[in-house]
């Protein structure tokens, strides 16, 4: 039995958590094409017959402009400096950058294993996959350089078997069922949060928030409200939408993910609030047991 910690670093949607989601087998943390998405440290576990290996997916690390960047970042070093193994995710589509070097830096300061993870694989020929290698390999000593595809899930099988002969601990830290170190409610909030990104344009910030403000179960089905938290009327307008057409396309895309993470049928209402001051917001949070950033 072998057992550990792995960080996930990168810089923004080299695909982190679409490779959580995808070794994990369900949606934990959300994806979207806007850089930050993720804004917490989400654990991921992995169970097989002789292994549990706990995933923390982080935001992506990048040069911030602002105070959620700031935080951000934070979260993001916090999770480098508690594991066993960091994976440092890089875009094959991508050139090597200085964003990539950014992080690289940062990875060096830790000092663990780091394993090279190449992702994207699916996008580019055999010949460009080698030449990515020889461009990274001589930038740092990487206990090792694996290439893969999250999505397609191509050569995450060798990548598990990679990250196990890095584990040192021989109990397991979670049961053989868990998925996720968060809460339900969380993980419905976030795929709420999620479909307003897919829907909605650069002016919705991400300090939106959204809560599980009731939820019950009757009969085998799900009955849950979630609050779409923002800090502008202009936004309300623009996340309900014109006669009311966004939040319900939201609510029906939302609806679909978290029946698959249920299992179950939901029926769901979301409301978008308005809350101007912090404090208000932060009392409002308060009331739920939710923590905006944990």
């Amino acid at each position: 039995m072998r057992s550990g910690f792995v960080g996930l670093v990168g810089r923004p949607n080299v695909g982190k958590s679409t490779l959580l989601n995808s070794i994990v087998g369900k949606k934990v943390a959300i994806t979207s094409n806007k850089p930050q998405t993720t804004r917490n440290n989400i654990q991921g576990i992995y169970n097989d017959p002789d292994t549990q290996i706990v995933f923390v997916d982080t935001p992506g690390i990048h040069k911030p402009n602002h105070k959620l960047g700031e935080f951000l970042n934070k979260q993001a070093y916090y999770s480098t400096t508690d594991v066993d193994v960091i994976l440092f995710l890089v875009d094959a589509k991508e050139e090597l950058g200085k964003g990539d070097m950014f992080v690289l830096d940062k990875v060096k300061e830790a000092n663990k294993p780091v394993i090279l993870v190449i992702n994207k694989i699916d996008k580019i020929t055999n010949e460009e996959i080698l030449k990515k290698i020889d461009e990274y390999k001589d930038l740092y000593d990487f206990a090792e350089i694996v290439p893969i595809s999250a999505l397609k899930k191509n050569n995450t099988k060798e990548l598990i078997n990679t990250i196990k002969k890095y584990l040192t601990d021989e109990f397991k830290y979670y049961s053989d069922t868990d998925i996720t170190n968060k809460p339900i409610t969380f993980s419905i909030s976030e795929l709420v949060r999620e479909k307003i990104f897919e829907l909605t344009s650069e002016e919705v910030p991400h300090s939106i928030t959204c809560v599980v403000a009731d939820m019950k179960k009757d009969k085998g089905a799900y009955f849950i409200i979630v609050d779409v938290i923002v800090d502008r009327d202009a936004l309300k307008r623009i996340i309900i939408g014109k006669q009311g057409r966004m939040i319900k396309e939201i609510g029906i895309r939302a609806r679909k993910d978290i029946e698959e993470f249920l299992g179950a049928p939901v029926y769901l209402e979301t409301y978008v609030k308005t809350i101007k001051k912090w404090r208000d917001k932060e009392k409002y949070l308060q009331e739920f047991g939710f923590n905006d950033f944990e």
